[in-house]
């Protein structure tokens, strides 16, 4: 309790900080939603002439592609610094604050910045999936919105430990940039049903960046996909095992870092 306190209060400063220049701040989410509107509107229109592609119908995909949003809205509001990681906190010296800190070293750079506005596309997500499971006729119950939410979790967490799992490479080789923005662009490939792909996408998108596991293959149990059911339970397992990677790769690299010593 005292440590979810004290990310707490991490959030309550930086709200605080971010509420000073409000007007700056609604225009920031009134961007992200139209960016993350006009996004699923490409969608839209890019399945408009298409009834189904791959044994999956155009409302199939949307669903997807909205349940894909909602965990992606959630990882990139504690995502900023992951991004910049190496940049920021390796090359400019920052991790040495953070190393005089009795916390957990990951939480403080996860949860000192934030970007609020990118729940925008968590909303929509949650519009989009609402709207296509009603055309869908899908008879949702409690057990389905249970595991959606589990799903969305586990979603989040396969984000954070994909990203994290990069980030720590920065510990070992110092690069502004990193192999993090080829990897961003896989994304938008785990938002679509992976039978669109060759084989060796699907191996990537299942087993080395599990974005397939996002999403897509969560689907599987509200849309009656029964073929793919044991991909859809094994989820939550996907997101432990990834997240034990970051675990073991984060104390490996807070144990490689050396101070810039300025």
């Amino acid at each position: 309790m005292r440590t979810l306190a004290i990310y707490g209060a991490y959030f309550a400063q930086f709200l605080k900080a971010r509420m000073a220049y409000r007007a700056d701040f609604f225009a920031e989410v009134f961007a992200t939603g139209l960016g993350s509107a006009a996004s699923l509107a490409f969608v839209f229109v890019l399945f408009v002439p298409i009834d189904a592609i791959a044994g999956w119908s155009r409302d199939e995909i949307l669903f997807v592609y909205g349940m894909s949003m909602i965990p992606y809205g959630l990882f990139a509001t504690v995502s900023w610094n992951l991004f910049d990681f190496g940049d920021r906190f390796i090359i400019e010296g920052h991790f040495d604050r953070v190393l005089l800190r009795p916390v957990s070293s990951f939480a403080q750079v996860v949860f000192e910045a934030f970007r609020i506005q990118t729940l925008t596309e968590s909303a929509i997500g949650v519009v989009v999936v609402t709207t296509a499971a009603r055309r869908l006729e899908l008879d949702l119950g409690l057990a389905d919105v249970a595991w959606m939410v589990v799903a969305v979790l586990s979603g989040c967490a396969i984000f954070v430990a994909v990203f994290g799992t990069i980030a720590s490479l920065s510990f070992h080789f110092e690069d502004r940039v990193g192999i993090a923005p080829p990897v961003f662009n896989l994304i938008n490939a785990g938002r679509y049903p992976v039978d669109l792909f060759p084989n060796a996408v699907r191996f990537v998108l299942r087993w080395i960046i599990p974005f397939a596991f996002v999403a897509f293959y969560p689907s599987a149990l509200p849309l009656h996909k029964d073929e793919l059911r044991s991909f859809c339970m094994a989820t939550p397992l996907v997101a432990l095992v990834f997240l034990g990677v970051l675990a073991y790769a984060w104390r490996r690299g807070v144990r490689a870092y050396q101070s810039t010593g300025s």
